[in-house]
C-alpha cells in the first residue's frame, strides 16, 4: 500500500472522513482542558502528589465501568453512544469554570473523573467500530491514522491550550473544550455505522450484564494470543504513566524562560510528535504481522531506554530532551497502533467491544498505579525529577523484557464458542 494510502482512505470513505474528524475535535479540545487543571492544581495547592492524584482519578474513572462499557458498546448502537457522551462532556466541560480555590479541589477531580468515564465510553465504541467502517485491508492505515490523529490533536490541542491559558486564562479554555464536543457531535449525527449484535445477548441489559461480560472474559482467555496482547499497552503504563502524566508536567514547570502553562504544553507538543510518528513508521516499517506480537515488547524497550536518557539530558539543551522525549514516544505509539490491530484483526464484530474494554481496564489500572506512586514519591522527596524519570524507565524496560520473554503457545484453530 502506497504512501497515499492515508489521503486516500480519507477521501474516499465520507463515513470514515466525519469520524476521524469528529474524533480529532473532541480530542483537540480536550488537551485544552488537561493543561488548565494541571495549572490550576498548582496555582491553588502547589501540589506534586495531586497532579499524581488528578490523573489517576482521570484513569481509574476511565476504567472502573470499562466492563460495562464494553457490553454497551457490543449492545448498543456505537454511534449513539459517541453521541450521547459528546453531549454529556460538552456539559460538563463547563463546570470546571466555577472553580476558584482549594476547596474546590473535591469536586473538580470527580467532575474531571466523570468526563473520562465518558472519554472511555467514546473510545471503546469508536475502536469497536472502526472495523466496520473501513476495508480490511485498509485496517492498519485507518489504526495508523487514528494514533497519529490522537497525537496530533496532543501537540496542537497542548501546545495551543498552553498558549490561550497563558493569555487568557483557563476559563477560556473550558470554553473552546466544550466548543470541540459539540463540533464532535455535529460530524457524527449524519454517520450510518453498521454493527453486528451477539445473538445469545438479549433481553435486559442490566439483568444479562454479568453473563454477557463473562462471556466477553471467557472469549480473551480462550486464546493465549489475545490473552498476551491485552497486555500490550499496560506493559507500557506501568510506567509511562508516572513519566508522561507527572514528570513531564514537573519537567514543564521547571522551564524557567516561560509560563507552566506554556511548559506543560511544549513537553505534550513533543509527547505527541512521537505518538504520531510511531504508528506510520510502524506501518511502513513492520509489514509481517506475524512478528508483531514480539516487537510489541521491544518497543516498550526502546521507550525505556529513550526515557532513560531523558533522565541524564535534563540539565542539558532543552532541545535535545524534547528530542528524546519524542522518541521515547514512538516506540509507543508504534506498541499502541500494533497492538490495537491485532486485537481487531483476532476479534470477532460482536466480542470486540468486551474485549477491548479489558484492554482498557487494564492499562487503566497501569496508568493509576503508575501516576499515583510517581507523585508520591516526589511530594515526599523520596525522589527529585531526574531520579523518578530514571527509576521508571528502568522499570519500562524490564516490564517491557518481561512482555517480550512472555511467550504463550500459538492457537491456529478456529475460534470456537465460549458461550
Amino acid at each position: 500500500m502506497g504512501d497515499n494510502a492515508y489521503v486516500r482512505l480519507v477521501r474516499e470513505n465520507k463515513t470514515y472522513r466525519q469520524f476521524w474528524l469528529a474524533a480529532f475535535i473532541s480530542m483537540f479540545g480536550e488537551w485544552f482542558n488537561t493543561i488548565a487543571l494541571f495549572l490550576l492544581i498548582l496555582k491553588y495547592t502547589d501540589s506534586e502528589l495531586l497532579l499524581g492524584i488528578l490523573m489517576a482519578v482521570r484513569m481509574g474513572c476511565f476504567a472502573l465501568m470499562q466492563p460495562f462499557f464494553g457490553l454497551l458498546a457490543d449492545r448498543v448502537n456505537r454511534k449513539k453512544l459517541m453521541i450521547i457522551t459528546n453531549v454529556l462532556q460538552m456539559f460538563l466541560a463547563l463546570v470546571f469554570i466555577a472553580v476558584d480555590g482549594p476547596e474546590d479541589m473535591w469536586w473538580m477531580f470527580l467532575c474531571s473523573g466523570g468526563m473520562m468515564a465518558m472519554h472511555g465510553l467514546y473510545v471503546t465504541a469508536e475502536r469497536a467500530a472502526l472495523p466496520n467502517i473501513v476495508r480490511s485491508e485498509d485496517l492498519t492505515t485507518a489504526n495508523a491514522l487514528d494514533s497519529a490523529t490522537w497525537s496530533t490533536a496532543l501537540c496542537l490541542g497542548a501546545f495551543t491550550g498552553g498558549l490561550v491559558v497563558s493569555e487568557f486564562g483557563v476559563n477560556v479554555a473550558f470554553v473552546i473544550d466544550s466548543v470541540t464536543f459539540l463540533i464532535g457531535t455535529i460530524l457524527l449525527i449524519p454517520l450510518t455505522v453498521p454493527q453486528t449484535f451477539d445473538k445469545v445477548s438479549s433481553g435486559s441489559i442490566i439483568s444479562s450484564a454479568f453473563k454477557d461480560i463473562w462471556i466477553g472474559q471467557k472469549r480473551i482467555k480462550s486464546d493465549p494470543r489475545l490473552f498476551r496482547i491485552i497486555f500490550a499497552k499496560t506493559s507500557w503504563n506501568i510506567a509511562g504513566g508516572g513519566l508522561a502524566g507527572v514528570f513531564l508536567v514537573l519537567a514543564g514547570n521547571d522551564i524557567e524562560f516561560v509560563g507552566a502553562a506554556l511548559g506543560f504544553g511544549i513537553f505534550f507538543f513533543a509527547r505527541g510528535v512521537g505518538t504520531g510518528i510511531g504508528p506510520i513508521l510502524a506501518r511502513r516499517l513492520f509489514k509481517n504481522s506475524e512478528k508483531w506480537p514480539r516487537l510489541i515488547g521491544l518497543l516498550i524497550v526502546v521507550s525505556g531506554l529513550f526515557y532513560l536518557l531523558v533522565g541524564f539530558s535534563l540539565n542539558g539543551p532543552l532541545l535535545l530532551t524534547l528530542a528524546l522525549v519524542t522518541l521515547a514516544h514512538t516506540a509507543s505509539g508504534g506498541n499502541w497502533v500494533l497492538s490495537t490491530v491485532l486485537t481487531q484483526q483476532w476479534v470477532e464484530d460482536e466480542m470486540r467491544g468486551r474485549v477491548f474494554s479489558t484492554d482498557m481496564l487494564l492499562l487503566s489500572l497501569g496508568q493509576v498505579i503508575s501516576t499515583i506512586s510517581a507523585g508520591y514519591l516526589v511530594e515526599h522527596d523520596y525522589v527529585n525529577l531526574q531520579q523518578g524519570i530514571l527509576s521508571y524507565a528502568c522499570l519500562m524496560i524490564l516490564s517491557g523484557c518481561i512482555f517480550t520473554l512472555w511467550n504463550p503457545r500459538s492457537t491456529t484453530h478456529a475460534h470456537k464458542s465460549v458461550e
